[in-house]
């Protein structure tokens, strides 16, 4: 039998916990959020069944690191979210990819690499995010096969 129990009391800031306790460490860390997104392309140059127009169920996962806040937080899972859809999904989703990226041939290799750009350059703007820096964009265009971007290569080439 599983124990169960609910509990008695909530805990109330400045009563059972003080602000100055609510982040917990100084170290960096990392959080991760995914999302999918449906879209057609084709390749050009490229002899094989990806040169005719198909489509895929794309999943990215992006991974932020940073530090965090006199909260305890490094950035709101809800703030990604925000990013994603405003700034990089409404370029990706149900699109052609062919005509709504800048001019590229739209394999995984580079699309990752724009999302990745994309994505720093809206943490850029918004200094609240505590400085905080894509470590990686992962793009899967099958559930086994992706192309990753990470902060070590865009940075350091």
């Amino acid at each position: 039998m599983l124990d169960f129990k609910i509990v008695d009391k909530l805990q109330k800031i400045d009563e059972d916990i003080q602000k100055d306790q609510l982040n917990y460490h100084a170290k960096r860390v990392l959080v991760s959020k995914e999302f999918t997104f449906d879209a057609a392309h084709h390749l050009h140059h490229y002899e094989g069944k990806c040169k005719n127009l198909h489509g895929h169920t794309y999943r990215v996962v992006l991974g932020l690191s940073g530090y965090t806040d006199e909260r305890g937080l490094m950035i709101d899972f809800g703030d990604i979210k925000k990013i994603w859809k405003q700034k990089i999904e409404i370029h990706l989703d149900h699109r052609y990819l062919n005509e709504t990226l800048p001019p590229m041939n739209t394999t995984a290799e580079n699309i990752v690499v724009w999302i990745y750009e994309k994505l720093a350059e809206a943490l850029l703007d918004e200094p609240s995010y505590n400085g905080a820096c894509v470590e990686f964009v992962r793009l899967y265009e099958t559930p086994t096969s992706y192309a990753e971007a990470r902060r070590e290569w865009m940075e350091g080439e």
